[in-house]
Protein backbone atom coordinates (compact mmCIF):
# COMPACT_ATOMS: atom_id res chain seq x y z
CA UNK A 1 0.00 0.00 0.00
CA UNK A 2 1.17 3.47 -0.87
CA UNK A 3 0.40 6.48 1.64
CA UNK A 4 -0.31 9.70 -1.10
CA UNK A 5 0.29 13.25 -0.30
CA UNK A 6 -1.87 15.27 -2.58
CA UNK A 7 -1.31 19.18 -3.10
CA UNK A 8 -4.04 21.66 -1.93
CA UNK A 9 -5.17 21.79 -5.36
CA UNK A 10 -6.58 18.27 -5.61
CA UNK A 11 -7.62 17.17 -2.07
CA UNK A 12 -11.58 19.15 -3.21
CA UNK A 13 -11.46 15.81 -5.70
CA UNK A 14 -10.51 13.46 -3.16
CA UNK A 15 -13.10 14.75 -0.63
CA UNK A 16 -10.71 17.12 1.12
CA UNK A 17 -8.32 13.73 1.89
CA UNK A 18 -4.63 15.11 2.57
CA UNK A 19 -3.80 11.29 2.29
CA UNK A 20 -4.98 8.44 0.25
CA UNK A 21 -3.84 4.73 -0.10
CA UNK A 22 -3.49 2.95 -3.23
CA UNK A 23 -2.14 -0.18 -4.21
CA UNK A 24 0.89 0.31 -6.33
CA UNK A 25 4.69 -0.91 -6.90
CA UNK A 26 6.09 1.73 -9.31
CA UNK A 27 4.98 5.50 -10.21
CA UNK A 28 2.43 4.86 -13.21
CA UNK A 29 0.04 2.00 -11.45
CA UNK A 30 -0.06 5.00 -8.53
CA UNK A 31 -1.18 7.40 -11.41
CA UNK A 32 -3.38 4.43 -12.71
CA UNK A 33 -4.85 3.35 -9.35
CA UNK A 34 -5.61 6.74 -8.08
CA UNK A 35 -7.90 7.26 -10.96
CA UNK A 36 -9.69 3.91 -10.37
CA UNK A 37 -10.06 5.69 -6.48
CA UNK A 38 -10.92 9.59 -7.31
CA UNK A 39 -11.96 9.32 -11.14
CA UNK A 40 -12.00 13.21 -10.51
CA UNK A 41 -8.23 13.29 -10.39
CA UNK A 42 -8.16 12.01 -14.61
CA UNK A 43 -7.82 15.77 -15.91
CA UNK A 44 -5.46 17.12 -13.81
CA UNK A 45 -3.01 13.61 -14.15
CA UNK A 46 -3.51 14.04 -17.82
CA UNK A 47 -2.83 17.97 -17.52
CA UNK A 48 0.27 16.95 -15.45
CA UNK A 49 1.45 16.08 -12.02
CA UNK A 50 4.68 16.05 -10.40
CA UNK A 51 5.71 12.67 -8.30
CA UNK A 52 7.82 12.95 -5.34
CA UNK A 53 9.43 9.56 -3.55
CA UNK A 54 11.45 10.97 -0.76
CA UNK A 55 12.03 14.09 -1.50
CA UNK A 56 13.30 13.16 -4.92
CA UNK A 57 11.28 14.43 -7.81
CA UNK A 58 10.55 11.70 -10.67
CA UNK A 59 11.51 12.72 -13.79
CA UNK A 60 12.01 9.11 -15.04
CA UNK A 61 8.85 8.30 -16.26
CA UNK A 62 5.91 5.82 -14.98
CA UNK A 63 8.63 2.81 -14.21
CA UNK A 64 9.61 4.50 -11.05
CA UNK A 65 9.35 1.50 -8.65
CA UNK A 66 8.16 3.02 -5.31
CA UNK A 67 10.04 1.43 -2.06
CA UNK A 68 7.98 -0.03 0.96
CA UNK A 69 7.60 3.13 3.38
CA UNK A 70 8.34 5.89 0.91
CA UNK A 71 6.73 9.55 1.11
CA UNK A 72 5.20 10.03 -1.83
CA UNK A 73 3.96 13.62 -2.74
CA UNK A 74 1.49 14.23 -5.66
CA UNK A 75 1.53 17.95 -7.02
CA UNK A 76 1.36 20.55 -9.14
CA UNK A 77 3.47 20.00 -12.26
CA UNK A 78 7.70 21.18 -11.44
CA UNK A 79 8.77 22.64 -14.16
CA UNK A 80 12.34 23.66 -15.28
CA UNK A 81 13.41 27.12 -16.69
Amino acid sequence: MVEVHLWSGLRALTGGLEVVEVEATDTGEMLHALVRAYPQLQAPIDAGVSVTINGRVIASGLTEPIPDGAEVYLMQRIRGG
